[in-house]
């Protein structure tokens, strides 16, 4: 070889090619889709789990209220929290175990107390856009109604 015609070596070239970009971008857009869907279920459960957490409160809230009036009588009184998102209804009703014999139920109808069963049922929105319902219950002691 001669001192003059010596071939340089090739290089290849540099960047990218267009078929390798939009690859790139199709491969980016399926994962960033991905990613939304995940944030936006996420954001979707947080709200459902703070409704729900609010509608505890409510129902906590009023059965206890329910639950302390003194004398405790059969009642029934409904209401909504403040933002109208979440109904309450509390029942106050006598209530008598179950299996109870004969001659037991008729010492109890002759004390003068008895027990009532306190319940608080709430409503508030689900995130499919219909209603939930749940509802707490208690048993209290309290005093008879006179006749």
């Amino acid at each position: 070889m001669e001192a003059g015609h010596a071939r340089a070596p090739c290089r290849p070239a540099r960047g990218f090619s267009l078929l390798e970009v939009l690859v790139a971008f199709v491969i980016l857009s399926l994962v960033a889709t991905a990613l939304f869907r995940l944030f936006s279920g996420a954001l979707s459960n947080a709200s459902a789990a703070d409704d729900y957490s609010r509608a505890m409160l409510v129902a906590e809230s009023t059965l206890a209220e329910a639950a302390a009036r003194v004398p405790l009588r059969e009642s029934t009184q409904s209401g909504s929290a403040e933002d109208g998102r979440v109904g309450w209804t509390t029942r106050v009703t006598p209530y008598s175990p179950p299996g109870l014999s004969p001659d037991l139920e008729r010492a109890v109808e002759n004390m003068p107390i008895r027990l009532y069963r306190v319940t608080a049922e709430v409503t508030f929105p689900a995130p499919n856009g219909g209603q939930r319902t749940f509802a707490l219950a208690t048993t209290r002691i309290g005093l008879r109604d006179p006749l």
